[in-house]
């Protein structure tokens, strides 16, 4: 599993960061200063750095120091937006810089940029005889190749990396579609319904009363 470590001294902006990746199957620690973000960059492998610059103890640029040697990527998440700051940044070797506020949704698509250019993220998701290639975005159920539209790609993929979750509508919407769901309840409604034909999924895939939707799968 891609382990990710969130070095953010703000909590509520760390736990959303973290909340947002864990739905994505990632696995996440989060500390909130400099010195002890040093202690588990020692003790500790990591995939990738959500770092901030300004920090207790260290700041997010003198932790450069440390990290670039193991080659870990690095992308920085911070409120400081100036030029200068950016290119120093990424002159310090850091894959990324993000000024705050920022879209969980861009996060999640630059998170999965930079591991796919350090070739960490997962090519290809096996759910039961359901196999998914991320890559070339072909889906086959055994060896029958399956024709899916991208919004129902992307809904597939959403249910193979949280299985046995409930997922609540809102999160579906904003994750395939992008933006609230007041006008987009039916549209996931239906976009599972198709889903669930095109892939066989019609004992699999089951409507959670008051939730949304979850994948039931063994494990």
């Amino acid at each position: 599993m891609i382990r990710i470590l969130i070095v953010e001294d703000e909590i509520p902006i760390s736990s959303m960061i973290a909340l947002s990746l864990k739905k994505h199957g990632y696995a996440c620690d989060c500390v909130a200063d400099g010195a002890e973000a040093a202690d588990k960059i020692e003790d500790s492998r990591y995939d990738l750095i959500l770092l901030d610059v300004m920090l207790p103890g260290l700041s997010g640029f003198e932790l450069m120091d440390l990290i670039r040697p193991l080659e870990i990527p690095v992308i920085f998440l911070t409120a400081r937006d100036a030029v200068e700051d950016r290119v120093k940044g990424l002159r310090l070797g850091a894959e990324d810089y993000i000024v705050k506020p920022f879209a969980v949704t861009e996060l999640l698509a630059r998170v999965d940029v930079v591991l796919r250019r350090y070739k960490k993220g997962a090519e290809t998701l096996q759910v039961e005889d359901v196999r998914i290639d991320l890559r070339s975005m072909q889906v086959w159920r055994g060896e029958e190749l399956l024709s899916l539209t991208r919004k129902e790609f992307d809904l597939l993929v959403l249910f193979a990396r949280n299985p046995n979750a409930a997922l609540y509508r809102e999160t579906i919407y904003e994750q395939v579609w992008g933006g609230d769901l007041e006008f987009g309840s039916k549209a996931v409604d239906l976009a599972v319904q198709r889903l669930r034909k095109k892939v066989g999924w019609e004992d699999q895939l089951r409507a959670v009363s008051g939730v949304g939707y979850r994948l039931e799968v063994e494990t």
